[in-house]
């Protein structure tokens, strides 16, 4: 169980597949164990990033108990149990408890677009049937769906509702939940290129996609901008802007597959109807690379 709120760099870590799409668990051990090596504050096992929706069940079990077994304590470990059926995302995460994850990330049901007392409901309904930490998952970009700071704040009153994962990459969103003041409540942006603003307003971590690929780097700039040092934050910050941006050429997590794919730390590797990245695509991510120092 988490105490208190994580800070820093949250990794929102992939999935690693081999080429026919199953499961690399080979692989998934040594991105878990270059994670914690690197200073990474939490890792978020099998969220949205790590190819959830594709994914089953047991799959998706065994996964965050892998990576809970690798990390051995040293780290928390999130489970990404959301899902657009309330009965589902308890199912999950019920599953992610009995697993020995530390909380859980649901994210707002998709496609449904239920209105804000609907998600008030669904989230309040999967607190009260598994007492776990939880921590909400608002990205309206995936879900068709947006989670207002005023339904947040209903939520925050939840015992064991301890955060919000903002991915709308606003930062009058992020000014707006800052301003909510809520105690004991964590904020975490879910948007790397607006990540280091975030946190310098208020925000306590960020849940990235970038730190898969730059995880010294990211962990050394989040804990930078919570610290509330702008100008150390932005001269780590600018060597990753490139890669921030890069890593959302196609749909994610399809880029950052192909990053790591090309550092050597993983197959390229992923599951229909997602595809590998466009050939039209690889020099811009080789490039972001570059200016990140990953690669020559």
């Amino acid at each position: 169980m988490i105490e208190g709120i994580v800070t820093g760099s949250l990794v929102a870590l992939v999935t690693p597949m081999h080429v026919d799409g199953s499961i690399d668990f080979d692989a998934l051990e040594r991105l878990v164990e270059r994670q914690v090596l690197a200073g990474t504050s939490a890792i978020v096992s099998v969220g949205t990033t790590g190819e959830s929706a594709t994914l089953s069940v047991e799959e998706h079990t065994e996964v965050i108990r892998r990576t809970i077994d690798v990390v051995a304590g040293r780290v928390p470990v999130i489970a990404g149990t959301g899902a657009n059926s309330t009965t589902e995302a308890i199912h999950l995460t019920e599953a992610a408890a009995d697993a020995g994850a530390d909380a859980a990330l649901l994210v707002t049901p998709y496609y449904n677009k239920p209105p804000q007392e609907g998600l008030f409901r669904h989230f309040k309904a999967v607190a009260e049937a598994v007492d776990i930490p939880q921590i909400l998952y608002n990205v309206p970009g995936r879900t068709a769906c947006d989670m207002l700071p005023t339904t947040v704040e209903r939520l925050a009153e939840i015992p064991n509702i301890i955060g919000i994962k903002e991915a709308k990459g606003d930062l009058d969103r992020v000014r707006d939940l800052v301003a909510l003041n809520l105690p004991d409540f964590a904020l975490y942006s879910g948007d790397d290129a607006t990540a280091r603003a975030s946190m310098l307003a208020g925000f306590h971590g960020d849940i990235s996609v970038t730190a898969n690929v730059a995880p010294e780097a990211m962990a050394r700039m989040c804990k930078a901008a919570t610290s509330g040092n702008a100008e150390e934050a932005a001269a780590i910050d600018s060597d990753l802007a490139s890669l921030h941006r890069a890593l959302f050429v196609e749909p994610n997590p399809i880029p950052v597959k192909w990053a790591l794919a090309e550092l050597g730390l993983i197959e390229p590797g992923i599951r229909l109807p997602l595809v590998p990245l466009d050939e039209l695509h690889y020099e811009e991510v080789r490039a972001a690379l570059r200016a990140a120092h990953l690669i020559d």
